[in-house]
């Protein structure tokens, strides 16, 4: 079993930032590719970015320039540094562990960019 826990979200003007964090209950973790994930009201999940073992980043075209992840495996966490923010990223983002036996999730950490 792994526990996720995100946590960093808030109520931010745009162009403010904010840093997600993800935790990771087991060590094992660092050894796979991390993903983010949103979810706007009314909206399907999307995948925000992505993060390999050896540090490896995707992003989808809406934070290119803007979002950046990174981890930290001495600390079991991988981050979500976002700038820049839009009232169109307003969203609860989750931290993603796929594995062959288990899809993990954390809870969710909600984002608001709003003046």
């Amino acid at each position: 079993q792994v526990q996720l826990v995100e946590s960093g979200g808030g109520l931010v003007q745009p162009g403010g930032s904010l840093r997600l964090s993800c935790a990771a209950s087991r060590t094992m973790f660092m050894i796979y590719t991390v993903y983010w994930y949103r979810q706007a009201p009314g909206k399907q999940r999307e995948l925000v970015a992505s993060i390999t073992s050896s540090g490896t980043t995707t992003y989808t075209d809406s934070v290119k320039g803007r979002f950046t992840i990174s981890r930290d495996n001495a600390k079991n966490m991988v981050y979500l540094q976002m700038n820049s923010l839009k009232p169109e990223d307003t969203a609860v983002y989750y931290c993603n562990l796929p594995l062959a036996t288990q899809d993990y999730w954390g809870q969710g950490t909600q984002v608001t960019v709003s003046s």
